[in-house]
């Protein structure tokens, strides 16, 4: 069975995301395992839960609400990667972050687009 967020581009999107998320948290220091590592895990993989959360709502105001939820996480996780740039964190990954922002550039604006289409 196939479930309707399965099939939204924008899902698919944030899997990719979530992805290259979880490789730039995966390469922190062990010192920041339990701390920075964890909160960019959490807020990443936020997004893609409420996409589909919201692809079931009864209504348009619903799935919206649940797409706002969906847009502050991914403002979360962008934020903790700017964290990890300023403490220089990044620098041998310079490859996955370049993909992280554009795949992350292309979600934040479908997910904005997506939002206003259902308003």
């Amino acid at each position: 069975m196939e479930y309707k967020f399965e099939k939204l581009e924008v899902w698919n999107l944030a899997m990719k995301f979530n992805d290259l998320s979880y490789k730039l948290a995966d390469s922190l220091p062990e010192h920041e395992k339990f701390n920075l590592a964890s909160q960019l895990k959490r807020a990443c993989t936020s997004i893609a839960l409420n996409i589909a959360e919201g692809s079931t709502s009864q209504s348009d105001n619903e799935q919206a609400r649940f797409l706002s939820y969906a847009i502050r996480s991914h403002v979360e996780t962008v934020a903790c990667i700017r964290l990890m740039e300023a403490r220089g964190y990044l620098a041998k990954h310079e490859n996955v972050k370049q993909n992280f922002e554009v795949i992350g550039a292309e979600l934040f604006n479908k997910l904005q687009a997506f939002k206003r289409a259902i308003n």
